[in-house]
Order: C-alpha cells, then structure tokens, then sequence
C-alpha cells in the first residue's frame, strides 16, 4: 500500500491539527495539559502526527507535533515525547484502523457526564443528540489509564468501524477522515450531551424521538460532511484574526 505523503499535506495536517488543539482550549473542553489528537500522514495509518507531551492545548503550534512512524527503528524510542497513555491508544489505533485518519481523544464535561451514568447511552431528544442514534460504539470496561498497547488494541477493536467509541467513566474517542469532521463531531457531541444533562435535570420524563424520525436524522447529518468542514474553516478563521500563531 502507498505510505507517502507530500510535504504540503502533511504542513496542512499539522496546521488543522493545531487549530483544533487550540480552539477546545477556547471552548473549554481540554484537560489541564492531558488528552491528545493524532491525524496519519501516510495512506496506511503508520505514520502519524500527535502533540507533544503536557503541552497545553492553547499553546501548541504546527511545529510541535511529534511525528510518528511504526516501521522506523526510533520510533519507540520517541514515545518519550508524548503522554505514555496518548502512545497506547493512538499508535494502536492508526496500527489497527487505517481508516480513522484523524483521532481524537478528550474528557469533555457533559459527554463525559453521560459516559458515567449506568446508561451512557445518547438519547435522541433533539436534532444534535439524534445525530448519535446507534452510531456509537461503548467501552464500559474501564480499569484505569490506557498505560499498554494491549489496551489502546482493545479500544481499536471496540470503536472497529464505527466513528465514535462512548468510553465509559472516561470520556470520548472520535475517529473521522479529517480534522474538520472529526472537530465538529467532537463539537457536536459535547452539545448533544449537554442538552441531555440539562433534560436529565428538570427530573421530568424525556420526549425521546422515534426511532424511524431518529434514524432519518442521523443519516440527515451524514449527508452534509460540508457543513462540518465550513464549520471548522469558519473556526479556523476566528483563530486566524485573534491569533495565526498556531499555525507556525
């Protein structure tokens, strides 16, 4: 399989990478200096970009990312430039799932809300929660930080085909095929389990859509992968007037 990538790919990659790093800072859904993003380089998944270790979302540039590549002789021993557990799961998950070309991994408040409640799982109440109608994969096996490359392998094989894995008591993992989808995915779902929470609160019962209004929904939001690119270009933009320097 074709594993080269250009140079100005990969420039792009790093840039949106950045953005995306910087603008969940902005919206408030990093984790102190944890949580991590990967995008592969190369068509097969093997080498990968990923931000560096305890580096602050809002400060982290294009230049920063660590690339990473698993047939290279350092490769392990550049896993001391990242978060052990970031290693674990990214390098397994562009190992295993060479279709998920950007990753993302965060602890948002509200999604991570849901993922800890005995039925994690996102009601369809709304048009934001229905773009989640049976379309996310569930970890709920949680045992502690991802510090193995078994683990991050067993995360592999729960998210599988799917895009988005619910990691109980955790957090999130959202997989897409590129930055901008992936960022509005991982804005969007933050959204949906807000409103959940917030339904949740009144201790009224749910109007919970049906299933046929559900599913139509949520192949609605897959029809229009155009609008989660103009979303994170618009973003992009945002960043661009109050501060480009993420993308040096």
């Amino acid at each position: 399989m074709e594993t080269n990538t250009t140079v100005s790919d990969e420039r792009q990659l790093r840039i949106d990478l950045a953005a995306a790093f910087r603008l969940f800072a902005k919206l408030g859904m990093h984790e102190a200096v944890a949580n991590h993003f990967s995008a592969a380089v190369s068509t097969d998944g093997r080498k990968f970009l990923m931000n560096p270790k305890w580096r602050h979302f809002s400060r982290i540039k294009a230049s920063d990312l660590v690339l990473f590549d698993l047939d290279a002789e350092d490769s392990r021993g550049r896993q001391q430039d990242v978060d052990p557990t970031a290693w674990s799961i990214h390098s397994q998950m562009h190992r295993l799932l060479p279709q998920a070309r950007v990753v993302l991994h965060l602890h948002p408040p509200f999604v991570t809300t849901i993922a800890s409640l005995a039925n994690p799982e996102i009601k369809p109440i709304d048009q934001n929660t229905a773009r989640y109608f049976n379309r996310v994969a569930l970890d709920s096996s949680y045992s502690g930080m991802a510090d193995s490359e078994q683990e991050g392998a067993r995360l592999a094989r729960l998210l599988g085909n799917r895009s988005r894995l619910m990691m109980g008591n955790h957090g999130v993992m959202i997989a897409a095929r590129t930055v901008g989808e992936a960022f509005d995915d991982m804005y969007t779902i933050e959204r949906a389990c807000q409103t959940l929470v917030q339904a949740y609160s009144t201790g009224q019962p749910l109007k919970v859509l049906p299933d046929d209004v559900a599913e139509r929904t949520a192949q609605d939001w897959e029809g229009i992968a155009d609008f989660s690119e103009a979303h994170f270009a618009e973003m992009k933009e945002l960043l661009n007037v109050e501060d480009p320097s993420y993308a040096h």
